[in-house]
């Protein structure tokens, strides 16, 4: 089930984020997995949460053609994109304790938005990303008729 919405949500001083329960409620531990990866994305300064299955399925499905000798491009993207990428578990309070490394090296500020994004979540600066809110709202229909061009059915 895609996650959809969005709710405000407070990086505590420990660096602990309490999923909002409309994402909680959306995923199943026995099928989802019960931890979650989350990864830096700098291009939108969010952080990118994915359930352990949909990590998985990621991982297999850009892994067509796996190799020792990856070329020069494929072996810095793994190793990047890896070596970012961290593991972090729900504790009892349905809280996750996010990389502080990645907390700061993005300027994350304590008060975020969680935004449902299909396959993943993402949690963004709440007053950056109402600020620019309706920019984004008018550009959807382009970005929507430039994707269809792109992978046309």
């Amino acid at each position: 089930m895609p996650f959809t919405g969005q709710a405000e949500a407070t990086i505590d001083a420990k660096q602990r984020l309490a999923v909002p329960a409309k994402f909680r409620n959306r995923t199943n531990p026995e099928s989802d997995g019960t931890t979650w990866f989350c990864i830096p994305w700098p291009q939108t300064n969010s952080l990118r949460l994915y359930t352990e299955k949909m990590h998985n399925e990621l991982f297999t499905a850009g892994r067509r053609d796996p190799s020792l000798t990856p070329d020069e491009d494929q072996a810095e993207l793994d190793v990047i994109l890896h070596s970012v990428t961290e593991q972090v578990d729900i504790d009892a309070n349905n809280r996750i304790r996010l990389p502080k490394w990645q907390v700061e090296s993005l300027g994350l500020p304590k008060e975020v938005i969680v935004l449902g994004a299909g396959d993943r979540l993402e949690i963004r600066a709440r007053d950056e990303w109402q600020n620019q809110f309706n920019d984004r709202l008018s550009k959807m229909s382009d970005l929507a008729s430039k994707l269809a061009k792109r992978n046309p059915s």
